[in-house]
C-alpha cells in the first residue's frame, strides 16, 4: 500500500479545506443572533435539512465501520443504515410537527415542557456527553486513523486537535446555517468520491454482481443471521436496530435540530424525508465496496483498514484526493454538527435558565465559548478509542445504555397522556442504571445476549417503569397533554389540499416501500 500521495491529491484536499472553510466562515458573518447561532433563524428549506442530515450522519467512523464490517462478516450492518428511513417517517408522522409546534431550539426542551426540568437536565447531559465522547470524538479518531494511512508520520492526538480545529472555526462562528451549508457541500462530494470507489471496484470485476457475490463467503450478503450471531441476530434486527434508530433519527439533537430551524413544517417534514431516501445509498457506495474488497484485498486483519487500503491501492492520482476529500468531508460534518449541537444544549438547558437577563450579545460568546471547549474535550478523548477495539463496536456499545429510557420517554411519553414527570425521571434514573448493569455482566460474561435485544428488553422494563412510578403522582395538566401528546389532526397538520408532489404522505409511502423492499430481496 502506498505511503504519500501525490501533489495533485494533496491539492484537492487542501482546496476542499479552503473552501469549507471559507463558506462557514462566509455564512458566519450574517450570525447575529442566538436564534442565527443555534437555529439558522429557523430559515433552512428542505434541500438544505436533507442533505445536512445525510452529511451529519455519515461520519467517517460510519464509512470506515461499515466498509470493515462488510469485509470481515457480510453486509448486515447496513441495516443500521437504510432501516433509518422507518423513525424518519414516524418523525415526519408525529414528532416534527410536535416539535415545530411547541417552538423549542433542544430536544430535552421538549421533555421539560412534557415532564419537568428534572428529565431535562438529565437527557441534556446524557446527549452532550454521547454527542462529544461518541460521536464527535469517534469521528476524529477514525479520520487520525485514515489520515496517518497517507501520512505515516503524523501523530494521531495531533491530527484530532488538527481537523477538530477546522470545524469548529466555522461551527464556533457561523452555527448551525454554516453547519448545514457546508453539509450540503460535503454530502455532494462524499457522494460523489465514495460513487467514484465503487465503480472503479466494480470495473475491477468486469463489472459482474455474480463475482462479487461468488467471492463472498455463504450468507455474506443476508441480513438474517441466527439467534447466536455476534454481529445482529435476527430478533435484534426487528428488535433493537428501530428502536436505536428511532432514538438517533427523532430524538437526538445533533441531528433533530436542523429539523427544529426549518422556515415551516411542510419544508421540515420533505427535508426528513429527505434523508431517508438518501440514507438508502450507503449499502450501494459503502458496504458494497466491503464485500468486494473480499477477493480483491485479502488479508486486511484491521477491519478499521479496509477503506484506507482500498483507496490507496484503487484509485489513480488525483481520484485518491477527490475520495480523501470525501472521506474529510464526512469528518467535518459529523463534527461541525455535534459540536453546535452540544454548544447549544449547553447553553440552552444551562447557562439561560441560570441566567435569563443575558443579552443577544453574551449569548452568541456563550455559544462560541462552548463549542471551543467541548472541540478541545473530543479532541483529547479521542485517540483513546484506541483501546475499544473497532470503531462500529465502540460506538454501539456505548448506545446501548442510555438508549432505552429515552426511547420510552418520546415513543411511549407521546401516546400515554397519563405519563408525568415523576414516571420520567425514575424512568431514566433506573433505565439507565439497568442498561449499565447490562453492559457489565456482558463484559463479565454473565449475561451473553445480543446488545440490539438487550436494548429491546430495557425498553420494555423501562416503559413498565414509566407507567407504574406514571401512577405514583398527579396527571399531568390537560394544556400539557392537549399540546405534547398525539392527537391525529399532527398527521395532516399543513398537509391538506398540497398537489400530490408536495404532500408528504406519498413520498412516506414510497420510503417505507423501498425499505420494505430491501428486507425481501437481502433475505
Amino acid at each position: 500500500m502506498g505511503e504519500v500521495i501525490s501533489t495533485i491529491d494533496l491539492g484537492v484536499i487542501v482546496l476542499y479545506f479552503v473552501v469549507v472553510v471559507s463558506l462557514g466562515l462566509w455564512v458566519a458573518r450574517q450570525t447575529s443572533s442566538s436564534e442565527d447561532l443555534f437555529l439558522g433563524g429557523r430559515t433552512l428549506t428542505w434541500g438544505i435539512i436533507g442533505f445536512s442530515l445525510f452529511a451529519s450522519n455519515i461520519s467517517s467512523s460510519t464509512i470506515i465501520g461499515l466498509t470493515g464490517a462488510a469485509y470481515s462478516s457480510g453486509i448486515v450492518q447496513s441495516v443500521y443504515e437504510w432501516i433509518s428511513g422507518l423513525p424518519l417517517i414516524i418523525a415526519s408522522l408525529i414528532f416534527v410537527p410536535l416539535y415545530l409546534n411547541a417552538k423549542i431550539t433542544t430536544i430535552p426542551e421538549f421533555l421539560g415542557q412534557r415532564f419537568d426540568r428534572r428529565s431535562q437536565v438529565f437527557f441534556s447531559v446524557v446527549t452532550i456527553l454521547t454527542s462529544i465522547l461518541v460521536e464527535t470524538a469517534g469521528g476524529l479518531y477514525a479520520g487520525a486513523i485514515v489520515l496517518k494511512t497517507f501520512f505515516p508520520n503524523i501523530v494521531i492526538w495531533q491530527t484530532t486537535l488538527a481537523l477538530a480545529f477546522f470545524a469548529g472555526i466555522y461551527t464556533a462562528f457561523g452555527g448551525l446555517k454554516a453547519v448545514v451549508y457546508t453539509d450540503t457541500l460535503q454530502a455532494i462530494v462524499l457522494i460523489l468520491g465514495s460513487t467514484v470507489l465503487t465503480y472503479t471496484l466494480f470495473e475491477q470485476m468486469d463489472f459482474s454482481m455474480d463475482a462479487v457475490l461468488a467471492a463472498a463467503p455463504e450468507g455474506h450478503f443476508s441480513i438474517y443471521r441466527p439467534l447466536g450471531d455476534s454481529t445482529l441476530p435476527w430478533p435484534g434486527l426487528f428488535l433493537g436496530v428501530p428502536l436505536l434508530g428511532f432514538w438517533y433519527w427523532s430524538t437526538n439533537q445533533y441531528i433533530v435540530q436542523r429539523v427544529l430551524g426549518a422556515k415551516d413544517l411542510k419544508h421540515a417534514r420533505w427535508g426528513v424525508l429527505l434523508g431517508g431516501f438518501l440514507k438508502l445509498i450507503p449499502l450501494f457506495i459503502m458496504v458494497i465496496p466491503g464485500a468486494m474488497a473480499i477477493s480483491l484485498y485479502q488479508g486486511i486483519e484491521n477491519p478499521d483498514m479496509v477503506y484506507p487500503t482500498i483507496v490507496v491501492d484503487a484509485l489513480p492520482t488525483g481520484l485518491v484526493g477527490l475520495v480523501l476529500a470525501g472521506l474529510i468531508s464526512a469528518i467535518m460534518s459529523s463534527v461541525d454538527s455535534t459540536l453546535n449541537s452540544s454548544s447549544t444544549l449547553v447553553v440552552v438547558d444551562f447557562i439561560q435558565p441560570k441566567n435569563p437577563n443575558l443579552t443577544a450579545k453574551q449569548i452568541l460568546n456563550y455559544g462560541r465559548i462552548s463549542t471551543f471547549v467541548l472541540m478541545i474535550i473530543a479532541a483529547v478523548w479521542a485517540p483513546m478509542i484506541e483501546n475499544f477495539g473497532g470503531i462500529w463496536v465502540y460506538l454501539q456499545q456505548m448506545y446501548t445504555i442510555f438508549v432505552p429510557p429515552i426511547v420510552v420517554l418520546f415513543l411511549v411519553g407521546v401516546f400515554y397522556p397519563r405519563g408525568n414527570g415523576q414516571g420520567a425521571f425514575m424512568t431514566l434514573v433506573l433505565g439507565t442504571l439497568l442498561g449499565i448493569a447490562f453492559f457489565v455482566f456482558q463484559q463479565l460474561g454473565w449475561w451473553t445476549i445480543h446488545f440490539t435485544i438487550t436494548a429491546g428488553i430495557v425498553v420494555g422494563i423501562s416503559s413498565l417503569l414509566f407507567v407504574i412510578f406514571s401512577q405514583t403522582a398527579s396527571a399531568p395538566p390537560a394544556e400539557v397533554v392537549e399540546r405534547f401528546t398525539y392527537k391525529k389532526a399532527l398527521i395532516n397538520q399543513e398537509n391538506e389540499g398540497l398537489p400530490w408532489y408536495q404532500n408528504y404522505l406519498y413520498w412516506a409511502l414510497l420510503l417505507f416501500l423501498c425499505i420494505v423492499s430491501l428486507f425481501l430481496i437481502l433475505n
